[in-house]
């Protein structure tokens, strides 16, 4: 059938009149190119139907959770089966325990583990961990850096007082000499320093850190008895069947995870080495769904396939292969592509192309393709995706391709001022 958005623009309309802007937070439109859908109807394996009924193969898996697919059997069979012992009750289930020896048993570092239900309460809770440990305020984190929407991390000041700030220091991420000067800033009072797997930014390139880079944030911490922390929510399980740190042979003493660790069932963790099992046990952190049983018991039969089948394998040649087509294809209709990142988290942006109208465009073309692919965020392979996937989603990339070859001379500028002032602040 016919592409159109609809069901969507009617929905948007009511969504503002009862919702602040229609929608708010990561999921918001509002950065987008003006026809992606805002709202959809349903989801299974590697695709998606908005709610005019277009499908696409989906590459964002849900900005990150979806590591097996939406709805998988066996996964969602788990959950099932839970909630008809309980789900959220007056104390958690046993499954608690299981999902805790799983993590501590798949990860490391890991002795222990805490569960929360988003990203930013795992970070939250880490970092109040190391201040516990230490007895000192200072908290390291590199520029853009994105750890939640809490007071202390968020990426947007609206709201934010200075004093929610004042203890937070920067350093560039992969710069050693801009972290040996973040901790004399601390100057004596450093509680931890935060890192990424990699840097993820949005509307920036992604860059792998070096086994350098990794080994002097190690030797800093040891040296400072402070915690290492790997914010490990959106890369947890994509890059490794452990601490995504374990690739570059460096071990925090705390990571954080989410996202994928149920394949969407909402729940985050922070783990950590017997050194600040104390510490992590001296502090109050808690919340009113956060030992929901069913989101633990998808969490174990997540942790049992990520054990157990070549997902990870799987996603990274796919990966590859879409990132070798898409090379060609741009190549062969006169453009230049930036694709950084690991290859099953590609981030795909244009040379020459500071105001993003040519990526806006392409990823708008290929909406209308059946392909769902981000502008400026860094998108995310899953385990449901297929060969045939890939192929198709490289059949509608080459449309796109040729469709922004023609009009590229009458493609408007991105008046967009969201955008622009993310541009602004990205470089």
């Amino acid at each position: 059938m016919p592409w159109s958005n609809d069901k969507n623009s009617e929905l948007v309309e009511r969504a503002r009149r009862v919702i602040p802007g229609g929608m708010y937070g990561h999921e918001s439109t509002a950065l987008l190119p003006a026809d992606f859908p805002q709202f959809f109807s349903r989801a299974k394996g590697a695709r998606l139907w908005d709610v005019d009924g277009n499908e696409y193969i989906d590459y964002m898996s849900a900005y990150g959770p979806n590591l097996f697919g939406y709805g998988n059997s066996d996964i969602d069979a788990a959950a099932r089966k839970q909630a008809e012992f309980g789900d959220t009750m007056t104390g958690p289930s046993h499954v608690m325990v299981d999902l805790a020896e799983a993590l501590v048993s798949m990860i490391s570092h890991a002795d222990w583990a805490m569960f929360c239900k988003n990203g930013g309460d795992a970070t939250t809770m880490a970092m109040t961990t190391a201040r516990a440990y230490s007895g000192r305020r200072k908290i390291i984190v590199a520029v853009g850096a994105y750890h939640g929407s809490q007071p202390w991390c968020t990426p947007n000041r609206t709201g934010i007082v200075d004093d929610d700030r004042r203890n937070i220091i920067t350093y560039e991420y992969n710069n050693i000499e801009t972290l040996e000067a973040a901790v004399r800033q601390a100057d004596g009072d450093l509680a931890g320093i935060f890192a990424t797997p990699f840097r993820h930014e949005v509307f920036s390139d992604q860059m792998i850190p070096s086994v350098e880079f990794a080994q002097a944030v190690r030797k800093i911490c040891d040296a400072q008895d402070v915690a290492l922390i790997v914010d490990d929510v959106r890369a947890g399980f994509r890059l490794a069947r452990d601490c995504s740190w374990s690739i570059l042979g460096v071990q925090p003493d705390i990571s954080c995870w989410g996202k994928a660790i149920a394949n969407g069932h909402p729940i985050s963790s922070m783990v950590g080495s017997h050194r600040f099992y104390a510490a992590a046990r001296s502090i109050f952190a808690t919340g009113s769904f956060w030992f929901s049983a069913v989101p633990m018991a998808a969490g174990v039969e997540t942790l049992r396939l990520i054990r157990e089948t070549r997902y990870l394998e799987q996603t990274v040649e796919l990966g590859d292969r879409l990132r070798a087509g898409l090379h060609e294809q741009a190549a062969a209709f006169g453009f230049s592509l930036r694709q950084t990142g690991p290859s099953q988290m590609p981030q795909i942006l244009f040379h020459e192309d500071p105001d993003m109208r040519l990526g806006y465009a392409w990823v708008s073309n290929a909406l209308k393709h059946g392909v769902y692919l981000h502008p400026y965020h860094n998108m995310f392979l899953n385990a449901a995706m297929t060969a045939a996937d890939i192929d198709q989603t490289l059949q509608a990339s080459e449309r796109a391709f040729a469709e922004l070859k023609a009009d590229r001379t009458r493609i408007p500028a991105n008046e967009n001022p969201l955008v622009l002032a993310r541009l602004k602040l990205a470089r």
